[in-house]
């Protein structure tokens, strides 16, 4: 009679260690490798549709992605390090630290995502993809969620020069736990980049001051071209605004038209009093013993009778009186100053 095999590796299912394999077919990480083939299989012929399809296959249909970072106040001049001529890549340093900071947070949804990764090529990137290091999983019941502290965005510029750009940070992600597990939400909080240039590019342009005070320059702030940045704001100004976009397209309304309805709707809103709940009228009668006389019976329907003639004129009063109260805690003008 042959025996089970000592494999120290196995455990059987019915073994105080069996432990059920997770219903998701791949690794958080891995969708994050596919991601990063699918960018560098694009091409230059790449058009929306590609990009669509792209946002569809990793993420889902109300995600949001969320950028965080501090920019600087005015452009900066960057000087190359000397330290560092003898490795293939040398470092592009800030030459002085910014006098002010000011900290932005950018939030697109769903419809705006694919535009996004688009924008990143279009302003000189000719590869992107991300790595991630000691991240962390944690498994909820619809959800999965990944936190990497040290995540790097790396990117190839090949315009105005050839530029290799390591942008640093957190990056957050919730995938949804099923099988297509797609992003539900993306935050990556940026906390410093790196511009690497070739030391051979350098080596060529020694004798050249110009073109050495061309490459002293940084071509992205915070790790982002201007293109996407431009975008990123451009999306913050729009998002809002989509209201007015779609009733514009609706009723074929003016602009003006358009934004005077959604304001005078929100101020309907705002100022219109809530709903009077009405009570069951039926009343719960508590039965007697039948014991008790007819004579107690009569006189305690009495009672009720003329403690329910009581009790109406309070029941039957209006909220009419509560309708100024409201509207002057809520006046028309102050509601457009908060939406504005």
């Amino acid at each position: 009679m042959s025996s089970t095999p000592h494999d120290p590796f196995y455990s059987s299912p019915f073994g105080p260690f069996y432990r059920r394999h997770t219903p998701y077919m791949v690794q958080p990480e891995y969708r994050i490798y596919e991601m990063n083939k699918r960018l560098q299989s694009r091409t230059e012929d790449s058009d929306n549709l590609w990009w669509d399809a792209f946002a569809t296959e990793f993420f889902e249909d109300d995600a949001t992605l969320t950028l965080s970072f501090c920019l600087e106040d005015g452009p900066k001049r960057y000087i190359v390090s000397t330290a560092s001529l003898h490795e293939e890549l040398i470092t592009v340093r800030l030459l002085s630290p910014p006098a002010r900071t000011w900290s932005w947070m950018f939030a697109i949804g769903r419809t705006l995502i694919p535009r996004y990764f688009s924008t990143v090529f279009e302003g000189g990137v000719t590869d992107l993809y991300y790595i991630l290091k000691h991240s962390k999983e944690s498994y909820h019941n619809s959800s999965i969620t990944v936190d990497c502290d040290q995540c790097a965005m790396v990117t190839q510029h090949g315009k105005p020069m050839f530029t290799k750009v390591c942008t640093e940070g957190r990056l957050i992600l919730e995938f949804t736990f099923d099988d297509l597990m797609r992003i539900k939400t993306w935050h990556f909080t940026i906390r410093q980049y790196r511009e690497l240039v070739p030391r051979s590019i350098l080596a060529m342009h020694a004798q050249d001051p110009q073109v050495l005070d061309q490459l002293s320059k940084n071509i992205t702030r915070m790790g982002l071209t201007n293109f996407t940045l431009n975008y990123l704001r451009l999306c913050v100004i729009l998002e809002p605004m989509q209201e007015l976009m779609s009733r514009h397209k609706t009723y074929n309304l003016s602009p003006r038209d358009c934004l005077k309805t959604c304001l005078f709707q929100k101020w309907q809103r705002m100022v219109a009093p809530p709903e009077p709940t009405r009570q069951p009228t039926t009343k719960r009668r508590k039965r007697k013993n039948s014991t008790s006389s007819t004579s107690n019976s009569s006189a305690g329907n009495n009672a009720n009778s003329t403690g329910s003639k009581k009790k109406t004129p309070a029941a039957n009063l209006s909220l009419s009186s509560q309708v100024p109260i409201a509207s002057i805690a809520r006046s028309p003008v102050s509601g457009c100053a908060l939406r504005t």
